[in-house]
């Protein structure tokens, strides 16, 4: 494993990085008030809002005001705050995160490959360029706890800096799809409550059941979208999507939301689902409903690089406006300049980020 100190430290509980961390850099930036780096420019933008980089860290390894303010000290211009829901939801039991080795020689996964139901080597052998599972289960304080340290992270950011909330509803066995859409907006509703400028919709993990994702309906994504920006009004909202292999299924979501003006933007891709095993070939994550994971970090870049080419050009063929966040693998300064030219408007990393604190800094250098 490498000596470097990831700021959300895998071998703690969620539960206990929420209390004790961040760690790291990230620990030691809250000791100090001064945002490292020197702010590139001026003149970009996140959703109409003016930053200094359209650089970031999605929702995912932020998990409170403590975490992001540090990744504004550390000078990551964007900092998504950890997906908030209506009430208090638990987190998928220990270990969350382990190291995944895809086979091909490159490390890359690619979407609707054999080796994904197969099964995908996972341990806690941490190696560069990293690949980890994310096998959370979307956990979120009560609004009690959020809603005042989510309006403390707003506060927190420097200037040329922007709080990213993300959010999502919750689905409880037999509800009906009205309540499901409800509670989305009620959470719009107490993110917008908290000062937001902008908020981001997470439709790409399992909130629908068993590793059903909402973004795989995108008509219900329509109708949700709807209702929440009745709710919300003017302030821009972004959804998060995960790898859609079908063309016309990605068309059609971008119809049932920015074509209708209910979407301002999407954010892709979130993971990649993979069968995880240990060395003996078993299920590595212990627990019921866990025998695979979404995979981030190195391995999901191709994909998300195509997701990002696959709307710009719908963008351009529909001739509609929405913003494109790119996300996946995004590991080095190479990285992020192949999603910018990919037609990504903004670029954020999450695992790249949590093993390379610096990144935002070595972005800015490179540029």
């Amino acid at each position: 494993m490498s000596d470097f100190e990831p700021f959300y430290d895998v071998n703690r509980t969620y539960e206990d990085n929420y209390e004790r961390g961040p760690f790291g850099e990230f620990a030691e930036a809250l000791k100090s008030d001064t945002t490292q780096g020197s702010v590139p420019h001026a003149d970009e933008n996140f959703m109409g809002v003016p930053v200094n980089l359209a650089f970031g860290i999605p929702a995912g390894p932020l998990l409170n005001e403590r975490f992001t303010t540090a990744a504004f000290r550390m000078g990551f211009d964007l900092a998504t705050y950890k997906t908030v829901r209506s009430r208090a939801w638990g987190c998928n039991p220990f270990p969350n995160v382990l190291a995944v080795h895809p086979r091909s020689a490159d490390g890359s996964l690619t979407p609707g490959s054999a080796e994904l139901d197969e099964g995908v080597l996972a341990d806690t052998n941490y190696e560069q360029p990293i690949s980890i599972s994310n096998s959370f289960g979307v956990p979120s304080q009560s609004p009690d706890a959020w809603q005042p340290d989510m309006q403390a992270a707003i506060k927190a950011a420097g200037e040329g800096q922007l709080l990213v909330p993300s959010f999502q509803g919750s689905r409880d066995p037999g509800a009906t799809e009205e309540a499901y859409i409800a509670d989305h907006v009620t959470t719009a509703r107490l993110v917008k409550e908290t000062g937001a400028q902008v908020m981001v919709m997470n439709t790409s993990c399992p909130n629908e059941g068993h590793n059903r994702l909402l973004c795989h309906n995108p008509l219900l994504v329509g109708r949700i979208t709807e209702a929440i920006k009745r709710e919300i009004g003017d302030t821009p909202l972004m959804i998060k999507l995960a790898y859609i292999p079908d063309d016309g299924a990605l068309e059609t979501m971008v119809r049932a939301t920015a074509g209708l003006g209910s979407v301002q933007g999407f954010s892709t891709i979130n993971t990649i689902s993979a069968r995880l095993v240990d060395a003996n070939g078993e299920q590595a994550l212990p627990g019921a409903g866990r025998e695979r994971s979404g995979v981030c970090g190195n391995a999901i870049r191709g994909a998300g690089l195509n997701m990002v080419r696959r709307l710009a050009a719908i963008r351009e063929r529909l001739g509609l406006d929405f913003a494109i966040n790119g996300v996946g693998g995004v590991v080095s300064p190479e990285d992020y300049a192949a999603y910018r030219s990919a037609g990504a408007d903004s670029v954020m990393s999450a695992t790249g980020a949590m093993w390379n604190a610096n990144l935002a800094r070595d972005i800015k250098a490179a540029r």
